[in-house]
């Protein structure tokens, strides 16, 4: 069943003008995409690749230079300011400067397209921005001031803010850049909870590329060598797209574990042996210390400088030549490798 966009464009291009001179400069051309209903897509690409370029272009935050954008079959163009925000919230990474707002204040500012900038807020719009807090967990700070915030807070009261404006979509640009690990996971579960059970279209660029393949449901990669590539997450990793995302021999991707790894190469061969039960637990650490210090596995004794039989992480037995070394846990395989 064919689905309907939210989001559409044809052959757009993006870029700047340059009024001194009253040309453009086009950062990229011919892009042509669609956005549908209740699904997180995640921009992917390296710095300076275009990817707020992009957001701020389909947004109307900045003219387009060729094209067409359509938001539900209509060109941007042609809505007024206050019908956009309507349809579309914006959350910058830019850090807020509304530190001298209580948090309730800055999600009523959502309430803007519906009351003006002097507007009061009734019984309902109050609700609205109550149920927004709650919404991003960011409730127990609403009588508290923005500026005393954490990031990951502040992050949470820009989306409230989005929500409060009762937009079915929303752009984020780079939402989880300089939050701590917990903040960032914790802010893309929820963007994707809120496509999931509000059916909120979510649009976000991120460097955060671990958490993209878990839970987005497309991915957006922008490029100047391939453009813009758009697919389900699923179909991007195994296509080998991602293997071609980032230029350089040092970098690979690895499609079982779904991460980007460095490079690591060596012609000294390991073996190591497993028991059948214990093969997924400990295979991906033992692999990761043995790189570390410059060895890569083999497929058979016979090809390896010594063998490494993991009992657990608490029994280890390497045999080199006709010895047998017993170790106790990591530190000593570790101090071993270095010494060998």
């Amino acid at each position: 069943m064919a689905r309907e966009a939210i989001i559409s464009a044809t052959n757009i291009s993006i870029g700047y003008h340059r009024k001194k001179h009253e040309d453009t400069s086009a950062l990229y051309t011919g892009l042509s995409f669609n956005l549908y209903e209740g699904e997180l897509v995640c921009l992917l690409g390296a710095n300076g690749a275009g990817k707020s370029t992009l957001l701020r272009t389909i947004s109307a935050s900045q003219p387009i230079l060729e094209g067409s954008i359509k938001f539900n079959g209509k060109e941007v163009s042609d809505y007024s300011e206050k019908e956009l925000s309507k349809l579309l919230g914006l959350v910058l990474t830019d850090k807020t400067s509304a530190g001298g707002l209580l948090v309730r204040e800055l999600v009523e500012l959502g309430r803007y397209p519906y009351t003006g900038f002097f507007g009061q807020l009734d019984i309902d719009d109050k609700e609205i921005v109550k149920k927004a807090m709650r919404d991003v967990g960011i409730s127990h700070k609403a009588n508290s001031y923005v500026a005393e915030l954490s990031d990951g807070e502040r992050q949470k009261a820009m989306i409230a803010k989005a929500l409060a404006q009762e937009s079915p979509i929303v752009f984020l640009d780079e939402p989880t850049a300089f939050l701590d690990i917990e903040s960032r996971i914790e802010i893309m579960n929820l963007l994707h909870n809120l496509t999931m059970y509000q059916g909120k279209t979510i649009l976000l660029s991120t460097h955060d590329i671990d958490l993209a393949l878990l839970l987005a449901d497309q991915l957006w990669l922008l490029s100047r060598d391939n453009g813009l590539f758009c697919g389900v997450t699923e179909d991007i990793v195994l296509s080998g797209m991602l293997d071609k995302f980032f230029k350089g021999e040092n970098i690979v991707f690895n499609k079982e574990t779904g991460n980007f790894l460095p490079n690591r190469q060596s012609d000294k061969k390991v073996f190591i042996e497993f028991e059948e039960s214990l093969l997924h637990k400990y295979y991906h650490w033992v692999k990761n210390i043995l790189e570390r210090h410059g060895y890569a596995i083999c497929e058979n004794s016979e090809s390896g400088l010594f063998s490494i039989n993991i009992k657990s992480p608490k029994e280890m037995i390497l045999k080199v030549q006709n010895n047998e070394i017993r170790l106790n846990n990591f530190e000593e395989l570790a101090n071993w490798l270095k010494n060998y």
